[in-house]
């Protein structure tokens, strides 16, 4: 699959997350975090049924705790902390992070027009998802900050740290395990655990650990290897667009004109920042 195409899907299927979260899921964000995890890393490493390559065991470490661990219970603190709109804006932030850390650790200097697409794309999401009434807290915006910059470093790590000698559901699979320690330890800590499960709950689950988890992370991972976290990280902007189009769709919502120009200027964004110019000589 040709790697845009790839970070498309993956983005598009981490767009779900919210509602089956909200639908099939009970609130309980830290142990949903861990099932998350380790449920999708036990589907791929049964595929995959391989060690880590040999002296990538320090390096999977690094990026299980920062593509999933943080990324995923900084981000629940957010989503419990600030309205999904406010949210939705810092993770949209994701790829100016990337394009400023691949600018700082891989000398990989933006160009004006990547830039301005991204900018573009972040306006483009305001629109859509932000209301007037949106209330900002401090923590909240510490932790969407924080789960977004983790993600967008994880990112630029693996363009720094070259092609892993390994396959690549292996490879993801090891991260998603070891962040599935880290995130069942934290889970036991908090306590975050609900006093029944439901055949909603097992279903809700199964989903989330393969078909939001296990495969996108596979894609996103691959799009990475294969184009460079600098590329493909605008389209990370899909996430929240998606999941607002889903909310809307099963909630019955019409869009405002706002909300579908806010799209439009997404969309824009998005293709903006995949336009090649000529370098100058």
């Amino acid at each position: 699959m040709n790697p845009k195409a790839a970070a498309a899907l993956a983005t598009v299927l981490w767009g779900f997350t919210y509602v089956v979260t909200t639908l099939m899921l009970p609130p309980h964000p830290f142990l949903i975090s861990a099932v998350r995890a380790m449920g999708g890393a036990i589907i791929l490493l049964l595929i995959a049924r391989q060690l880590p390559a040999p002296g990538w065991l320090g390096r999977l470490v690094i990026l299980g705790t920062l593509n999933t661990c943080l990324f995923f219970s900084l981000l629940f603190v957010s989503a419990l902390r600030l309205p999904g709109g406010v949210a939705a804006i810092f993770q949209a932030l994701g790829p100016l992070f990337v394009i400023l850390l691949g600018w700082a650790i891989l000398g990989a200097k933006p160009t004006t027009l990547k830039i301005l697409s991204v900018i573009i794309g972040v306006i483009g999401v305001a629109l859509v998802v932000l209301k007037g009434d949106a209330q900002v807290d401090f923590l909240g915006v510490l932790a969407a900050l924080g789960s977004t910059l983790s993600l967008a470093l994880g990112g630029v790590l693996m363009n720094r740290w070259g092609k892993p000698p390994m396959g690549m559901i292996n490879f993801t699979g090891w991260q998603l395990f070891i962040a599935g320690i880290e995130l069942s330890l934290l889970t036991a800590l908090m306590g975050d655990f609900p006093s029944e499960l439901t055949s909603t709950h097992l279903l809700g689950f199964f989903i989330l650990a393969l078909a939001l988890t296990a495969i996108p992370f596979v894609l996103w991972f691959r799009a990475i290897a294969h184009a460079g976290a600098v590329t493909i990280a605008p389209f990370f902007l899909l996430v929240p667009i998606t999941a607002f189009a889903l909310d809307a769709i099963i909630k019955s919502v019409v869009p405002t004109p706002f909300q579908l120009l806010g799209i439009a200027i997404v969309i824009a964004g998005l293709l903006l920042s995949q336009k090649k110019i000529p370098s100058a000589t």
